[in-house]
């Protein structure tokens, strides 16, 4: 009986990437304003949440910056991106306009979602930006639906799908690197490791800590990169996405902690003074500007005339979300389905469930003799 496919299928490559792979002047240029404007905006966000224009959960991508840039540098735009829910510096860095982004944050009509979809549910067909997901790990089984798709029509695009350290230690996460495996899907599986599962270390939640090793179970390739510099990403993400574009998938780990809370509204006490103090040490969007200044790539004035241009264009992402109008509650069912499904609902909170019939009218008893 002939050995099976698994049997014969190459051994993972599972590794390290350089931490500093060679990237010009311009290039690095590119990064930083990509990264420095998602910095700006996240500021922005948090600023303005808690002047309660903003509602509901809201995470931030604040320190996280170069393995957002360096990640959706690496992408064609025929590819797909699938998010979890801290997912608004993956729209801006997928080209989708600060300004629909900022409206969407505001649950304006103006937004990417309509304003239907707030901070962890955006959406946009054109830039193949497929959502973020408030489930964790809700993404993974989509994605790789979405990956099976692809092969299955003989196309040549790919997914990227991104998820968070703690989304790999639920049940989705190993199903679905198994079937991508098993069928040579075209998709590259994206951890986003922070070291932290909200306020729960990886070490603490996971038996193996060195989360790309995990792909070793399903003979699939794999590596970690420091997520603090993007040109390592980008090289490594750029390798992830050839491989999968011809049938190989891979699990890609960037390490990138977060410099602030879980959420916004997160303080974060779990982390000790010191622990803080080396983050910020390593905060990726100082560090870029530190190596372009001693690289002579840039100068203090040319610096301040990006800081000046990312600051109002995320101004003005702010005035434009202001001035949107809100959905009108009519609308709000309007987006539930894809295409019309019979007997959908559209009943309003405090509307009966069923259509009530008219009451009978009783006769006054006025002036009627006992």
């Amino acid at each position: 009986m002939p050995p099976s496919t698994a049997s014969t299928r190459k051994r993972p490559a599972t590794r390290t990437t350089p931490a500093r792979p060679a990237a010009d002047a311009a290039q690095l240029l590119a990064f930083y304003r990509r990264m420095l404007l998602i910095r700006r905006f996240e500021e922005r966000t948090a600023r303005a949440y808690t002047e309660a224009r903003i509602g509901g959960y809201c995470h931030l991508n604040l320190g996280e910056e170069a393995t957002v840039v360096g990640l959706m540098s690496a992408l064609e735009p025929t590819d797909y991106v699938f998010t979890n829910y801290r997912e608004h510096g993956y729209a801006i860095a997928r080209g989708i306009e600060p300004r629909r982004v900022m409206a969407e944050l505001y649950g304006r009509t103006d937004g990417v979602s309509r304003g239907w979809g707030g901070s962890m549910h955006m959406f946009d067909v054109a830039a193949r930006f497929m959502g973020g997901y408030g489930i964790v790990g809700g993404q993974l089984p989509l994605a790789t639906g979405a990956a099976l798709a692809i092969d299955y029509r003989g196309g040549d695009e790919v997914v990227l799908c991104l998820m968070g350290d703690g989304t790999t230690n639920i049940g989705a996460f190993h199903e679905s690197l198994n079937l991508a495996a098993l069928w040579g899907l075209p998709i590259v599986y994206v951890v986003v490791n922070n070291g932290l599962g909200m306020g729960t270390t990886v070490d603490q939640s996971s038996a193996e800590p060195e989360l790309y090793k995990r792909a070793a179970a399903y003979r699939m390739d794999s590596a970690r990169v420091d997520g603090n510099d993007p040109a390592a990403v980008f090289a490594a993400a750029q390798a992830a996405i050839a491989g999968a574009r011809a049938g190989r998938p891979f699990l890609l780990e960037a390490t990138s902690g977060r410099l602030k809370g879980h959420s916004v509204v997160d303080p974060a006490r779990y982390r000790a003074g010191d622990e803080v103090e080396v983050l910020r040490a390593a905060d990726p969007v100082a560090a870029l500007a530190a190596r372009l200044l001693a690289d002579g790539a840039v100068t203090g004035e040319l610096l301040a005339e990006l800081e000046a241009e990312v600051v109002a264009q995320v101004t003005d992402a702010a005035a434009f979300a202001e001035a949107s109008p809100h959905p009108d509650v009519s609308t709000l069912f309007d987006y539930t389905y894809a295409t019309p499904v019979p007997n959908d609902s559209r009943r309003l909170p405090g509307e009966a469930l069923f259509p009530q019939p008219p009451r009978p009218v009783v006769p006054s008893r006025a002036g009627v003799r006992a």
